[in-house]
């Protein structure tokens, strides 16, 4: 597996090797030992997640405060998304700063999405299936977000805005100027 560490600190771009014969392919997901070796991050996912959308569907920015942030592995089983993240650090040299990577069922290749970190993703195929596998249980109470197209983040999403689709709670999300956080930087 080639990892790939982001200009934002703590971030990580995955490409599994793939093993091709006739009968298909295999490749690892996700190998913990390998990931800490290579990064020196300790992530130990204890939940899975998979969701379903359609093109347009922008699902994000969303993370979860202290003390339940997470952590979180992006792939996408089927289609193809926009995957998008913002370092939401007090104190990082890249706060507010955003990372954009297509994700697809045909690379297979992955974001790590670190504590402290906005993440959202917009489905560029017909449909796509997202998997997801998080070191914290969902937690109703600290679920928050970032507004999408905050112009102090600038994030150039790959799909005109008369085509996204967004669900009520995300059109409610504010800005990052309107915010403050509780993640810190560790340099």
């Amino acid at each position: 597996m080639e990892i790939k560490p982001l200009h934002l600190q703590g971030a990580y771009s995955l490409q599994p090797k793939l093993f091709n014969d006739n009968r298909g392919y295999f490749f690892e997901w996700f190998n913990a030992r390998n990931f800490k070796k290579l990064t020196g991050v300790d992530f130990k996912p204890i939940q899975f997640n998979s969701s379903r959308s359609v093109r347009g569907v922008l699902r994000g920015l969303h993370f979860q405060e202290m003390p339940s942030s997470q952590a979180k592995l992006v792939g996408v089983t089927q289609g193809e998304i926009q995957d998008v993240i913002v370092d939401l650090r007090e104190g990082s040299p890249t706060y507010g700063q955003y990372y954009s990577e297509v994700i697809s069922q045909e690379k297979k290749n992955q974001l790590f999405v670190p504590k402290g970190f906005a993440h959202g993703f917009l489905v560029l195929s017909e449909t796509a299936e997202i998997f997801y596998a998080i070191d914290d249980y969902y937690s109703p109470e600290h679920e928050c977000g970032v507004m999408y197209n905050d112009i102090s983040i600038g994030i150039e999403w790959q799909l005109p805005e008369n085509e996204i689709i967004l669900s009520e709670k995300d059109k409610l999300y504010e800005p990052l100027t309107k915010r403050t956080f509780n993640f810190q930087y560790n340099g």
